[in-house]
């Protein structure tokens, strides 16, 4: 990890952990659900964990410019610069409503086209996932040492396939896992799913349909730096700065 990778990387921390308190602030009241203008749910959690992460990285990382979910749906999407933050403030905004505790905070760093840098942090259980490159992936609880994790290899059989609980599409998943000898699965929101593929607790993610980069920059960034990948049906790279900032389908995978 470079001295600069390494010092934004716990600049995206502190941001993260900064900006879950003001989650769990909301998420302790009988918050308010508004649609945005794609129909997709927010709340005041959104745009308040938002605002911190906003304001912390122009403090401390002055000159890189940042793509955040909620200023994007109020102002528009810019043309992708060279190196920016790519933010999602609260990452599984459904599962926050439903509070079952599967939302995540996800600030990642892209470079050239590539996730470079990722924090997820995971404000219900104080779980930070962070990495900077190649063998940098770790699992902090609390405020505890930070631990080195690695996906593993993925098995010839009985690998383990994580999907999303809100996103799912049921035939193009059934079609997919039909694929995987004598596959086992799990659900989970948000990109934790690539942070448990990223230690071992699960071997393979399928996403069909698009998403956002700020939905997988952070997310990826870990994978890789744990010694995995996420790719697209062509097997290559799911790559960054693309029009409109919209991802298709990928599939993340462990060690192969």
């Amino acid at each position: 990890m470079s001295e600069d990778l390494r010092l934004l990387c716990e600049i995206a921390r502190r941001a993260a952990r900064a900006a879950s308190v003001a989650i769990l602030e909301v998420y302790a009241t009988q918050f308010t659900v508004r649609k945005k203008n794609d129909a997709s749910p927010v709340t005041e959690a959104d745009e308040r964990a938002e605002q911190l992460i906003l304001a912390a990285l122009a403090k401390e990382a002055p000159g890189i410019p940042v793509i955040a979910e909620e200023l994007a749906a109020a102002r528009g999407l810019p043309a992708p610069p060279p190196r920016f933050w790519l933010v999602d403030p609260l990452d599984g905004t459904k599962e926050f409503i439903a509070r079952n505790g599967e939302f995540s905070i996800n600030i990642g760093l892209v470079e050239g086209h590539r996730a470079v840098l990722g924090v997820v942090h995971v404000p219900v259980t104080n779980v930070t996932y962070a990495a900077a490159g190649p063998g940098t992936a770790t699992k902090q609880q609390g405020d505890a040492a930070p631990i080195a994790i690695a996906a593993r290899l993925v098995p010839a059989t009985g690998a383990i396939i994580i999907h999303s609980r809100s996103h799912s599409d049921s035939r193009r998943f059934a079609a997919y896992r039909a694929t995987v000898p004598d596959a086992q699965t799990k659900i989970s929101g948000s990109a934790v799913k690539f942070c448990l593929v990223a230690e071992g607790a699960a071997d393979l993610y399928p996403r069909f349909g698009p998403t956002m980069e700020w939905d997988t920059c952070a997310g990826q960034a870990i994978l890789e730096a744990a010694g995995g990948s996420v790719v697209t049906p062509d097997g290559a790279l799911l790559r960054y700065a693309k029009p409109g900032f919209l991802n298709g389908d990928f599939i993340a995978k462990g060690r192969v």
